[in-house]
């Protein structure tokens, strides 16, 4: 793991601009990350270093994080700290894929085993993530999946009930959640961002892996759009050692 020292002399904030300090410090620190001053997969500065550094309150780097979290140049990790993401669908791309082809080899026969499949707050960041108010209901669902008998891979989907409510009644265990979307629902899924990290298992999540907390493995998080609509966020954690996620692209003709 990597940990972040600032240079001190590099970007400050100017508080003779009219410009908002938040919208400021995000735009310096996203300067940082597609600089790769602040590279992909390591841990960013603590609040408080940020706060001394710039100069600003808890309150803007807050929104700063928020905004760089809503972007896609970070992600949190409850319990670690925030970290810096890589997009993994480059521009000018299309997905092409079937949804259980996106999270494991073509040809593996996995079963499936539905955890929960209920209604929830957000939490954490959770609002942030789906760009939805603190009181808005999310449609919760928890699957696990294996390969003879042997959990590979645990999977989490978040979406926002109103976009569709239904999905409480439907058979997540034998349906593909982008088939019930699109074909059932008529939810046509238009953009996808996808990002792959490292990451280490919770005891709820080796408990589930049959792995002890702590150990390493793949986490695939997934971000669905409908147009401008975020309808559903995704976090798939897998074995390291056990098949491959598997994402095929073709590039829009031009």
């Amino acid at each position: 793991m990597f940990i972040f020292v600032i240079n001190f002399m590099e970007n400050s904030i100017d508080r003779h601009k009219s410009e908002k300090l938040y919208v400021q410090l995000y735009e310096i620190l996203r300067k940082k990350i597609e600089s790769a001053d602040w590279v992909v997969g390591s841990q960013i500065p603590v609040e408080e270093e940020l706060c001394k550094t710039y100069e600003v309150s808890k309150a803007t780097v807050r929104l700063a994080i928020l905004e760089l979290v809503r972007q896609g140049y970070l992600i949190r990790q409850q319990g670690k700290g925030t970290f810096v993401c890589k997009r993994i669908i480059p521009e000018g791309l299309s997905m092409s894929t079937s949804f259980k082809e996106l999270m494991l080899d073509a040809g593996i026969d996995f079963s499936t085993e539905v955890l929960a499949q209920t209604v929830m707050m957000p939490t954490d960041d959770l609002d942030v993530k789906l760009n939805v108010s603190e009181d808005q209901h999310i449609i919760y669902i928890k699957r696990l999946f294996s390969v003879d008998k042997e959990p590979i891979l645990l999977q989490e989907a978040f979406i926002p009930r109103d976009v569709c409510p239904s999905l409480l009644e439907e058979d997540v265990a034998n349906d593909s959640l982008f088939e019930l979307f699109e074909k059932k629902h008529g939810i046509k899924i238009t953009k996808v961002k996808d990002y792959l990290l490292i990451t280490h298992l919770t005891a709820d999540e080796g408990l589930f892996l049959g792995l002890p907390e702590g150990s390493s493995a793949i986490l695939l998080e997934q971000h669905f759009f409908s147009g401008d609509t975020h309808i559903m966020y995704m976090r798939s954690i897998k074995q390291p050692g056990r098949f491959r996620f598997y994402i095929e692209f073709d590039r829009k003709a031009s």
